[in-house]
């Protein structure tokens, strides 16, 4: 009899288990979820589906995108629900004009300290930096260029710039010239691939040389090399787009790039419907180490967003388990 009860109360449990997310999808309903073509988008909106479908009950699923079509799809059709990882930059206008009508809702910042974690740059080693400060800024690096020698022309120094093709190799090009680097005795260097720019990073880091580059965050990279950004000084949005971002400008001023805005937007519908779901929305803000794990795990494993949502999810409890109440967090961890 006691084995009869004990397997009975066990039966009991696991059919009210698995009636529970049945009613709480009822609620919830189905949710689309952007899932973008890089690595950190690509493991955020599985964590995301994830923890909407196991831990509110969610006909979660994702759905492909990119930073202008979802942009457009959300403003205009407020489809899909959720975009896990949208940079503004670009798209700000019609977000806020959504925003503003009532159609959709910025949830909040993906990454703490947005403006030192994210964004493009031209970055240096910290050693570099710990052993002169004024390289601190573009300032100090132009009257330094002996200590980035370029390999292939000794007698200057090298920015190692963005690849051909690359829309961001506009802005190099007007920003070497706007800061006169080539008079500084610099040469700016065309890595070819994204793949050689982050190895010639990499090759000088790993020697302890100087070196100077064009690059982005949140990336593997910048995960796995303490790089610290240059200061360019002020950013002026309308010289930026009325020529640092348009090919032979013929007179570019010295400038800086945006802080890049990345952030959680969510459908209004969504939203009204699903406060507590929203409640993680606006607590999954992503701290620099563990976005940097996911991303390192992913290169080194050559891991989707899948594979490296669910690698984070058990070996992170500590971090994810904040964003979400205890019972919450206990269907996760079951789910697991």
């Amino acid at each position: 009899m006691k084995i009869f009860k004990k397997l009975s109360l066990a039966a009991l449990a696991l059919t009210l288990g698995a009636m529970a997310p049945g009613i709480s999808q009822a609620e919830c309903g189905d949710v689309s979820i952007a899932e973008m073509t890089w690595a950190s988008t690509q493991a955020a909106a599985r964590v995301d589906q994830f923890i909407l479908k196991q831990g509110f009950g969610c006909n979660a699923e994702t759905v492909p995108g990119d930073t202008v079509p979802t942009a457009t799809s959300m403003s205009e059709k407020a489809r899909p629900d959720i975009a896990p990882e949208l940079w503004l930059n670009n798209v700000k206008e019609p977000i806020e004009k959504a925003v503003a009508e009532g159609r959709l809702v910025i949830a909040g910042d993906v990454l703490e300290d947005p403006a030192t974690n994210a964004g493009e740059g031209l970055w240096i080693p910290r050693y570099m930096l710990q052993a002169k400060p004024e390289l601190a800024t573009i300032e100090g690096i132009k009257e330094n260029p002996q200590l980035f020698k370029d390999p292939e022309d000794p007698t200057k120094g090298r920015i190692i710039g963005c690849p051909s093709g690359w829309a961001c190799q506009i802005v190099i090009d007007n920003l070497f010239k706007a800061f006169e680097m080539k008079q500084a005795g610099f040469n700016l260097v065309d890595p070819g691939s994204g793949a050689a720019l982050a190895g010639a990073i990499t090759k000088a880091y790993n020697r302890g040389e100087g070196v100077i580059s064009y690059y982005w965050a949140p990336t593997s990279l910048l995960s796995k090399l303490d790089m610290v950004r240059v200061d360019l000084g002020p950013h002026n949005a309308k010289e930026f787009i009325d020529c640092i971002g348009v090919v032979g400008c013929p007179d570019p001023k010295p400038n800086s790039f945006a802080t890049s805005e990345i952030k959680t937007v969510v459908a209004a519908a969504f939203a009204k419907r699903n406060p507590q779901a929203m409640a993680y929305l606006k607590a999954r803000v992503w701290s620099p180490e563990d976005f940097g794990a996911v991303l390192e795990f992913m290169e080194a494993e050559q891991a989707d967003g899948q594979v490296a949502a669910e690698w984070f999810l058990q070996m992170r409890p500590e971090s994810w388990s904040k964003w979400v109440p205890k019972e919450v967090a206990a269907k996760i961890k079951a789910a697991l």
